[in-house]
């Protein structure tokens, strides 16, 4: 069985004070710390090297908006909406996703450390090239998702929907997706050594490597 590695929670202190996120303009250096942002939009933003710390958005839609290199520290998402946000290159370490829709989401080339997605819509989104280390999605589909050419460590995918998910060219050694659920995938043969699979799912990958199975 995989090892499962505790995943660093996100350090928010206990008040956060209500703010805006254009507040982030008034600023010489695009960044946020120590806030609350709820119920709102934002909309056709579009910055590079965006630093946000110690935050918490909460009912929030994200509409046109493409953060290049952003760097997430101490964060939740909670009920919100990230669907086809630009989030290339980004560094997220302690970070929660909480019920949020990141349908089409773009992370390529991320960084992702002690981060969670928990009852998470992922379809579509594009994680390829990027690095994964404690992580752990949970109930939440990935249908279609890229993963290709990503480097996981403790990554965990508990009771998830991995239908058509792409993992070419990533090693699953030491991932379990025994309780995930899918019609197809794609993987390289030659990088499932040492990934968890359930009985019904080993039989699958048997017929890929053309083994015919007798009872």
């Amino acid at each position: 069985m995989a090892k499962k590695s505790k995943i660093d929670e996100p350090r928010i202190p206990d008040k956060l004070e209500q703010i805006q996120f254009h507040d982030i303009f008034e600023r010489e250096d695009p960044y946020l710390t120590n806030g609350m942002i709820s119920n709102t939009e934002i909309s056709g933003v579009h910055l590079e090297k965006v630093e946000l710390s110690q935050m918490v958005f909460k009912n929030v839609t994200f509409t046109d908006v493409a953060f290049h290199k952003l760097e997430l520290l101490d964060v939740i998402f909670e009920d919100c909406d990230l669907a086809n946000a630009d989030l290339l290159g980004a560094i997220i370490h302690r970070v929660e996703f909480k019920n949020t829709k990141l349908l089409g989401a773009n992370l390529s080339e991320g960084n992702l450390e002690n981060v969670t997605f928990d009852n998470c819509n992922l379809n579509l989104s594009a994680f390829s090239y990027a690095s994964m280390k404690q992580v752990k999605y949970t109930t939440s589909t990935l249908h279609s998702a890229d993963l290709y050419d990503c480097r996981l460590k403790s990554v965990q995918f508990d009771r998830c929907e991995l239908n058509d998910i792409n993992f070419g060219e990533t090693s699953l050694n030491g991932i379990d997706i025994s309780s995930s659920t899918y019609e197809r995938l794609t993987v390289s043969i030659e990088n499932l050594a040492g990934c968890t699979v359930s009985p019904h799912q080993a039989l699958g990958f048997a017929s890929m490597l053309g083994l015919k199975i007798k009872e």
